[in-house]
């Protein structure tokens, strides 16, 4: 399975120490080289810098520049250069949280899915008893959840 993963789900995983649970369930994510640029920029001090020294998670550069440059006119580089990656790569899934970003992933035909969707796997994979303490962290980090979206995260998790 080829996963591509945006820089919001591994940052934001990294900041709740669950940032492993991506390598349990897929053994390999890819990230473009903005992704890697923004996760490692200045020094190295946000959680997802982390990722510079873990070998399940690849840098790829992106070919098709000119996707970038037409994609770069409604998101940043780092969604970009992911979308972009993943239609080369023939990605079997994105991980993009921004919700701009995953409306143009899909309309790429690419099959998305958020950190929230990766805390709802890993309880589904076991590799978490629940999913609400997670999510309570990750609020608590500063990602926002709308509560109807809380609810329903709960819900399909059978909490």
């Amino acid at each position: 399975m080829i996963v591509i993963s945006n820089t919001s789900p591994l940052t934001n995983l990294a900041a709740i120490g669950q940032l492993d649970l991506l390598r349990q369930i897929h053994q390999r994510v890819i990230i473009a080289e903005a992704v890697f640029r923004e996760l490692t920029a200045d020094g190295g001090i946000y959680p997802g810098a982390v990722v510079q020294s873990l070998g399940w998670i690849e840098t790829q550069p992106v070919a098709n520049r000119l996707l970038v440059t037409a994609l770069r006119l409604e998101l940043d580089e780092g969604e970009a250069e992911t979308i972009a990656l993943a239609q080369e790569l023939a990605a079997d899934l994105v991980l993009m949280d921004e919700r701009r970003g995953r409306a143009v992933a899909e309309r790429f035909g690419l099959r998305v899915l958020g950190v929230l969707g990766v805390l709802i796997d890993a309880k589904q994979h076991g590799l978490i008893p629940a999913v609400k303490p997670l999510l309570d962290a990750l609020r608590h980090s500063g990602f926002w959840v709308a509560p109807g979206l809380y609810s329903r995260v709960l819900q399909a998790a059978g909490e």
